[in-house]
């Protein structure tokens, strides 16, 4: 999309907000937004020291591979994209060389999948792995994206690729993800936990990625406290990810738990992701600050628009659909989304806009999905009996 050409969707939006130009402080003193990162945050001094180190050494690959990789992870933890602009601003020296080292390459292509440039990210990938077969990290990201984009017989190549590069524990989670997907979600969610209680020596990063993954599959079973479980162990780690904290809070919705999920991402609101289930949360419960968070992601997926970022898509459709009462705007970004990624919660984006508009045509892309791969998932198979039941009452 034109930086400069707002969407239908975006244009509605911004008129059903009444808030259709940047809001400007009333003077210097004014506090926007107050962020997370504390001064004395030892990762945020680290990358501080490696910045002032790459402004003395600008041709340091193994230094600004590092300092990219840093801003990454904060990217990741914090869920502020901003992050994933410094960390490619860290690597400009080597961006757009015609052969630019593999991990130059491979942190390329991360950040491009990030912003949802798949196909760029896949060509990153092809081209790293011709120059270094053994990239593990290039064959891991693969089968990622083949995954979000419902390419299993092809990410599973990949982990059969990758299997004599890992642990057990790896290569387990790596199949166990995608058969979790494909109507063998027991099994897999039984194998990946042993295979944890028998690892040694595990990280906790890695710790929290296999916790994380335990924790849907039971969540997708509807076995609450199983889930629960592991998510509570995946916390206990005390390790900031941004991605747990928004599983978390969407499991605590689920569940009409909205006071939890306010305290649990009351100082998160930097993070539009975060900020949408805090939202929710407080539009549940009635809460004061509801209206001013309700504006601030108005405000914040109009920017996103103005600037071409869609990456936004599946989470701007639930804040369409169940804060703005506006379920056509919602449909048209839940399609959207669909055509780049196609998880279980793209998944569910779509049926409940297609249920509150009662399209049900919008929704058999979804359905076809949910056939082939014998997904089990109560939310998803709850909301495609609702389509059914609308389909029986058309004439």
């Amino acid at each position: 999309m034109s930086l400069r050409v707002l969407s239908a969707a975006g244009l509605l939006l911004l008129a059903a907000s009444g808030h259709c130009a940047p809001y400007v402080p009333r003077s210097d003193d004014e506090v926007l937004e107050r962020l997370p990162v504390r001064p004395n945050d030892p990762a945020m001094r680290e990358i501080k020291d490696m910045r002032a180190a790459l402004v003395r050494e600008p041709e340091n690959l193994k230094l600004a591979m590092r300092l990219a990789r840093r801003y990454f992870d904060q990217a990741a933890a914090q869920g502020d994209p901003r992050y994933v602009g410094y960390s490619q601003a860290a690597l400009a020296s080597w961006w757009n060389l015609p052969q630019p080292p593999v991990g130059v390459i491979v942190m390329r292509a991360t950040l491009r999948q990030y912003r949802h440039d798949f196909e760029g990210a896949l060509q990153d990938i092809e081209l790293a792995l011709k120059r270094d077969p053994g990239e593990f990290d290039a064959w891991s990201l693969r089968a990622d994206i083949n995954v979000v984009q419902a390419n299993y017989s092809a990410s599973r190549d990949d982990c059969a690729r990758m299997a004599a590069f890992v642990t057990e524990l790896t290569n387990v989670g790596c199949v166990a993800f995608i058969d979790g997907l494909n109507g063998r979600a027991r099994q897999s969610h039984d194998a990946l936990s042993s295979a944890l209680a028998r690892a040694k020596s595990v990280s906790p990063e890695h710790q929290l990625w296999v916790l994380t993954r335990l924790a849907e599959m039971a969540w997708r079973m509807n076995e609450s406290r199983l889930a629960e479980d592991h998510f509570r162990r995946a916390l206990s780690l005390q390790i900031t990810d941004g991605f747990l904290l928004a599983a978390y809070a969407d499991f605590l919705l689920d569940y009409n738990r909205p006071q939890e999920v306010i305290a649990l991402l009351k100082d998160w609101t930097r993070s539009d992701p975060l900020l949408l289930r805090l939202t929710l949360a407080e539009q549940a419960v009635n809460a004061k600050t509801f209206a001013e968070h309700k504006t601030a992601l108005v405000d914040r997926y109009a920017a996103a628009r103005l600037r071409g970022d869609t990456t936004h898509e599946q989470e701007e459709s639930r804040f369409c659909l169940q804060v703005l009462r506006a379920p056509e705007q919602a449909l048209t970004l839940a399609q959207n989304n669909w055509r780049v990624q196609r998880e279980p919660r793209d998944a569910r984006v779509l049926l409940e806009a297609a249920v509150a508009t009662r399209r049900i045509d919008a929704a058999q892309p979804v359905l076809d999905w949910m056939g082939s791969t014998a997904i089990e998932d109560g939310t998803l198979r709850r909301l495609a009996a609702q389509l059914v039941v609308l389909r029986k009452g058309t004439p």
